[in-house]
């Protein structure tokens, strides 16, 4: 570093010097120049020469002036520059001073470290030693207490004549014993415990959701009357050579009945879509006044497209009416046709109102998801309004359309199981059982020919006379219930219970009935004496 600040002064003294020298060249060439245009004569020239030598002189002070400056800015610069370097010097040989200090801190604690270590493995050798001396006393104290427990097994299995392996097959089949029975206890008390429990809030429970839902009776039928204001619409009615009323049963489908019931006719038919297209197409031609063959094809088509409308609002007003979101289009049509159908003279959306309010009451006692159950019991009887006639099983044909339609799992097995066509799955499905049980069953909800209700009580008291052992059967509550006395010396008390099972089996199998039908075995034995 010296050596390069000392070259760079030399060098900046060249510069100096060259500088000085072209300064008096420029001064002398000035003078002399001025010099030969003044120098006319010797006098002059004299002066002249004397002013040039001034100039000269006085260029040469202010060069060595110069000169002296720069080399003492030169020195100063020397100075500076040689301070900063002995600055990065001395912070080079503090930082190694530094990190040499740290190397010989760790270096000294790595040698304690060495020295711990070898402290620390002396000291566990040392232990080690002991606890191998400890060990073998233990084992030979072992081996002592195996040889003494081997002779008083001896003396023991010779005083009581058995093995200890016999022993212990005894022993541990008297714990086996005794705990099967302390379970068996057990279990047979919180068997008891849990069915009063459950049969006491079963019955709170549907007592409480009967009597939170309202419905009306039944009042479905198969035929309509449609009031006229005159008998003589009758006429226009049934047309020239009757072409009018042909033309409207051809395109309804609907038996129309023209008799002498004043300003009335009767329009019958089993599909009550049919008949209501029949009757608003009959109001609209009256009310119109133009009835031909080709104006009543035009009304019909008209009526028809309507009532799809219809049946689609109704749909949706149902779902939303009880809350059901996010239903497939399709299924909410289905929803709607339910409308224009009875079951048993109940209509068949009204029961599935009802089933739908009476699982959403009754999930919500359970502590599961309403709404699901209420969507489930909407769903149920879906199967029952198809387009087509099918041999597929309502219940069977609801669960299909609703897997399509991208129902839950829950709600398509409930809709499947709901009849016992298949096996339930979840909690959903007998929560719908039991609300359409419900539904069907309570009195005025649906309406039988009174022959048809008679010859289903009959055909209930024959099938338990076909049993040995029957001495009376009665069919009771509506036919809800059938009662059986048997014969005490024929039919025992665990042949009763058998009885009861088979006679519901031969009913399930049999017949047809709405609901649920309760099969009551009677045993009684009677002990008669006359005192005289």
């Amino acid at each position: 570093m010296q050596a390069f600040l000392i070259t760079k002064s030399n060098k900046m003294d060249e510069i100096t010097s060259i500088i000085i020298f072209s300064i008096v060249g420029i001064f002398t060439g000035v003078y002399i120049g001025i010099f030969l245009q003044r120098g006319k004569n010797n006098r002059q020239r004299v002066t002249a020469i004397n002013e040039a030598k001034e100039i000269v002189d006085q260029a040469k002070r202010e060069a060595e002036r110069i000169k002296s400056e720069k080399l003492l800015q030169a020195k100063e610069r020397f100075i500076e520059l040689k301070s900063d370097h002995e600055k990065v010097i001395f912070q080079r040989e503090k930082k190694a001073s530094d990190t040499e200090a740290q190397i010989r801190e760790k270096e000294n604690k790595l040698i304690n470290d060495l020295n711990r270590n070898k402290n620390l493995s002396q000291s566990l050798q040392q232990k080690n030693d002991l606890l191998q001396k400890r060990l073998d006393k233990l084992e030979v104290r072992q081996n002592e207490l195996d040889a003494t427990h081997k002779i008083q097994l001896e003396k023991l299995e010779n005083i009581s004549g058995i093995s200890s392996d016999d022993a212990k097959q005894e022993l541990v089949n008297s714990l086996k014993n005794k705990a099967k029975s302390e379970a068996m206890t057990y279990t047979q008390q919180c068997l008891e415990e849990a069915k009063l429990t459950v049969e006491q809030e079963a019955k709170k429970i549907i007592i409480n959701t009967i009597q939170r839902i309202g419905t009306e009776e039944a009042i479905e039928n198969c035929v309509s009357v449609f009031n006229l204001d005159s008998d003589e619409v009758k006429g226009r009615i049934i047309g020239r050579e009757g072409r009018n009323i042909r033309a409207i049963e051809a395109a309804t489908g609907v038996e129309i009945i023209v008799d002498d019931t004043p300003e009335a006719i009767i329009l019958s038919c089993f599909d009550p879509i049919r008949r209501e297209i029949a009757r608003l197409s009959l109001h609209r031609l009256v009310t119109d006044g133009r009835i031909h063959p080709a104006r009543i094809e035009e009304v019909v088509n008209k009526i028809k497209k309507q009532i799809q409308n219809e049946i689609t609002e109704v749909g949706k007003q149902t779902v939303i009416d009880l809350g059901v979101h996010g239903l497939n289009p399709e299924l909410i049509k289905i929803v709607g046709r339910m409308k224009y159908r009875s079951s048993y003279g109940q209509n068949l959306l009204q029961h599935s109102r009802e089933v739908a309010k009476l699982c959403g009451v009754m999930a919500s006692e359970l502590g599961i998801n309403p709404k699901l159950a209420k969507r489930a019991g909407l769903l149920h009887d879906i199967g029952k309004v198809p387009e087509e006639e099918t041999e597929t099983p309502h219940a069977i044909l609801g669960m299909e359309w609703a897997e399509k339609n991208g129902e839950k799992k829950e709600v398509c097995n409930a809709i499947g199981a709901h009849h016992d066509e298949i096996e339930m799955t979840s909690l959903l499905s007998p929560i719908v059982q039991v609300c359409d049980a419900i539904s069907g069953a309570r009195p005025g909800a649906r309406r039988q020919v009174l022959d048809s209700y008679v010859q289903r009580l009959k055909d209930l008291e024959n099938i338990a006379y076909d049993f040995n052992g029957v001495n009376k059967a009665y069919a009771i509550q509506a036919g809800r219930e059938l009662r059986v006395i048997v014969e005490s010396e024929k039919v025992s008390d665990d042949q009763s219970a058998e009885l009861s099972f088979q006679i519901s089996q031969k009913i399930q199998t049999d017949m047809t009935y709405p609901g649920q039908v309760k099969v009551t075995v009677i045993r009684e034995t009677r002990a008669v004496n006359v005192a005289k």
